[in-house]
């Protein structure tokens, strides 16, 4: 009910979907036959990305990552590193070759702070926003200024290391995820924010997949 007031499913003739939840795979696998007639293309081991992945083993490779792999070299060009803040912040780098050659995994931000009010009582859980100023009066304040300025930091300390091992002291830097609004302003090195980055690679993966 809740997808047929937002698509018209009738209309659909195919679904792409990326998902590292089993669960939530065999759910839209239960969904997508009976209650569309849509093909569902899962992206994930067998599927023509497009992109070459060199990884030990691929198959540990997020199905979001080759996503955001695949977008960001057709949309940014080569080199470049992808920062998506999801659940973990995830950073992916594309070779100059237009490989996917690794990246860092770090906490997300909402687990974070999750983790952080749930063991310190006395701490109120704040908005994500940006404060006015880094050194700060309030206790709120100083939350959303660790926050902010604690993941800038930990972005460019991590992309710095990032373009060194590349060769590529300007490798554009690509931020996409719920909170990348709020961080990139404050990074020195997130050059561009693409928030449909893993939707258009998702896309990217269809039209080879069905050419």
């Amino acid at each position: 009910m809740t997808l047929r007031a937002l698509v018209d499913v009738e209309s659909l003739h195919g679904i792409v979907l990326c998902s590292s939840v089993p669960q939530l795979v065999r759910e839209y696998d239960g969904f997508a036959e009976p209650w569309t007639g849509a093909e569902l293309l899962v992206l994930g081991p067998g599927v023509a990305a497009g992109v070459p992945i060199r990884y030990d083993d691929p198959r540990e490779v997020g199905p979001d990552r080759i996503a955001n792999a695949v977008a960001a070299r057709e949309r940014h060009g080569t080199p470049c590193v992808v920062v998506d803040f999801g659940t973990s912040t995830n950073f992916d780098v594309v070779s100059a070759a237009g490989e996917f050659a690794g990246g860092v995994l770090a906490p997300g931000i909402e687990i974070s702070m999750d983790a952080l009010f749930a063991r310190a009582a006395r701490l109120p859980s704040v908005q994500f926003v940006a404060p006015e100023r880094v050194i700060s009066q309030t206790t709120v304040a100083a939350l959303q200024s660790g926050l902010v300025y604690g993941f800038a930091g930990q972005v460019d300390a991590i992309v710095d290391r990032i373009r060194e091992e590349l060769g590529a002291p300007s490798a554009p830097v690509v931020a996409t995820g719920g909170l990348a609004e709020l961080i990139a302003p404050h990074s020195r090195t997130i050059t561009v924010v693409d928030q449909e980055l893993t939707l258009q690679g998702l896309r990217l993966v269809w039209r080879r997949n069905h050419e």
